[in-house]
């Protein structure tokens, strides 16, 4: 899935609780540290963008390694009970790290990034649907909007009830 509807489907399932911005980073955390970091480093050392999706052989292995730590459950679980002990407030936002997981395994394909759910515990990976097929890419979009809808309407209640 892409990184922006990630970042959304954090915030729009773990932001409101006081940890918006959080819960959108977490989001998109997984991507940012594997492509995030290849881009700018392109970016300095070429100085130029590439558009679309780059050849595997292209991307530097450190790439894969990145992609495979932070889509695992295991890592992600690990780093999210660690931060418990020292600032639980902000746990709940980070739950949208294994949310970005869950929705990226189903939706990569093993030809291109197959998300290893367990990693480094097993390879395993299933060959899913790839996210960029109309088929995903536009219930996915009518999600994001019904979830920000709901938040929005749920907002507005909760508003009026204090009010009144």
């Amino acid at each position: 899935m892409d990184t922006f509807s990630h970042a959304l489907w954090g915030k729009g399932l773990f932001g409101y609780r006081g940890h918006p911005f959080l819960a959108l980073f977490f989001g998109a955390f997984p991507d940012l540290f594997s492509f995030g970091i290849y881009f700018f480093v392109r970016l300095f050392n070429e100085g130029s963008l590439q558009r679309g999706k780059p050849n595997l052989e292209d991307i530097p292995q450190w790439v894969f390694f990145n992609y495979d730590l932070s889509h695992s459950f295991v890592i992600a679980f690990i780093f999210i009970l660690i931060v418990y002990f020292f600032n639980k407030h902000i746990t709940f936002a980070m739950l949208a790290w294994p949310f970005h997981i869950l929705l990226d395994f189903p939706f990569h394909t093993k030809a291109y990034f197959p998300t290893k759910l367990f990693y480094p515990i097993t390879h395993f990976s299933f060959d899913g649907i790839s996210w960029a097929t109309p088929e995903v890419w536009l219930p996915n979009l009518a999600g994001i909007i019904l979830l920000f809808i709901y938040r929005w309407k749920t907002k507005s209640q909760h508003s009026n009830k204090i009010k009144t």
